[in-house]
């Protein structure tokens, strides 16, 4: 089979690999769609950063190469031994969380913050690939309402989701700081909680347009105007409840402090190195700072909303893209700056090889977890 193998920064090969065969508690999943996540970008400008290198990762056992792609959906191909609950044919949304299941915060819930936190596709094998083997308690069967294409985008609107929630008791008031897809996203399911009042920043109009679109109330264009001044002027000098920083810079959650009110919270979504901030005003105003990681839980509320409420998530989507097109139309179309690109899916089965099924034996051992 097909697959996007990570060997370096720059150095991301579409290369002919073996179909892997599911070990005890996995399923192989046929993937339908896998999109380009912000991580994945990262890894391939200049990492490694997430991608083990050194030492095998304690969830997956992998070091690289290895596959990339954590935002995939697929249709059960085959089943590893002691597999229940799943049947080949079920077409299932991947939540790829790596989980333990036995440090203390898996076992309050937490599976999320878990002691070996990791992606499959980033810190394992993941979905830039025809087939992905996986852990079976990552795939969430699909009701026949649930389109795939709508399923590959459950993960970037789980981290959307999880940081609303981080956000605590729903706000009146919020502004979202950076409009990439989980910006637009947070944009989105914010107008689904109940949010009255949506402030989007960005740099981008044809970002900040899409956003006009998915429900924002209130258009900022950062590179024009100061926005955390413009959101108090919207206000009426109050600031918003709640901003979220989804950019992963020093300016932008400057730009979130000074948008939200005395007592209002500043949700960290985006990825940012070393910033510095003014302590003395973050006290004075009582501003909370909280940081959100990954997701759990969520994928039962997003396929609830996409199959009864008929919540669509796809207007993120700029392009569908082939495997062997990932590097030049994919990673070098985004790395080219805000632009026409949002959310990139690739599809994998596109001009497929052929490649064959495995049937494992009862016998296969589980990968170390």
């Amino acid at each position: 089979m097909k697959a996007a193998v990570w060997y370096g920064a720059r150095d991301v090969r579409i290369a002919e690999v073996g179909v892997p065969a599911p070990l005890r508690g996995e399923v192989l999943v046929e993937v339908a769609y896998c999109g380009i996540c912000g991580s994945d970008l990262h890894e391939y400008a200049d990492g490694p950063h997430a991608i083990p290198v050194a030492e095998p990762h304690p969830a997956s056992g992998a070091t690289a190469p290895l596959v990339l792609g954590h935002e995939f959906c697929g249709t059960v191909a085959a089943l590893g031994p002691s597999v229940t609950g799943l049947a080949i044919g079920d077409r299932v949304a991947v939540e790829p969380n790596y989980r333990c299941g036995a440090c203390p915060r898996c076992r309050a819930g937490e599976y999320n913050i878990c002691r070996h936190f990791g992606f499959a596709g980033l810190m394992g094998n993941g979905g830039m690939a025809e087939y992905a083997a996986i852990p079976a308690y990552m795939a969430h069967r699909l009701p026949e309402t649930v389109s795939l294409e709508q399923a590959a985008l459950f993960e970037p609107a789980s981290v959307a989701l999880h940081a609303l929630r981080r956000a605590g008791t729903t706000p009146e008031t919020v502004a979202v700081v950076g409009l990439g897809a989980v910006g637009l996203l947070t944009v989105l399911l914010a107008g689904e909680r109940g949010v009255r009042r949506i402030l989007a920043v960005d740099v981008s109009p044809g970002r900040l347009e899409l956003a006009a679109g998915l429900g924002a109330t209130d258009l900022i264009d950062a590179g024009r105007e100061d926005a955390g001044e413009r959101i108090h002027e919207l206000t009426g000098g109050e600031g918003v409840d709640a901003a979220f920083e989804v950019v992963g810079s020093e300016i932008a959650l400057r730009t979130c402090l000074a948008a939200t009110r005395r007592g209002g919270r500043i949700v960290l979504v985006g990825l940012a190195q070393e910033v510095s901030l003014d302590a003395f005003a973050l006290v004075n105003n009582e501003q909370s700072i909280v940081a959100s990681v990954g997701y759990r839980d969520t994928y039962p509320e997003l396929i609830r909303l996409v199959a009864e409420q008929h919540l669509d998530l796809t207007p993120v989507v700029t392009s569908t893209i082939v495997l062997d097109d990932l590097v030049s139309h994919g990673f070098e179309a985004l790395l080219g700056g805000p632009g026409n690109q949002v959310k990139i899916l690739v599809d994998p089965t596109a001009h497929r090889t052929g490649a064959a099924v495995p049937h494992p034996p009862a016998d296969r051992t589980e990968r170390q977890r």
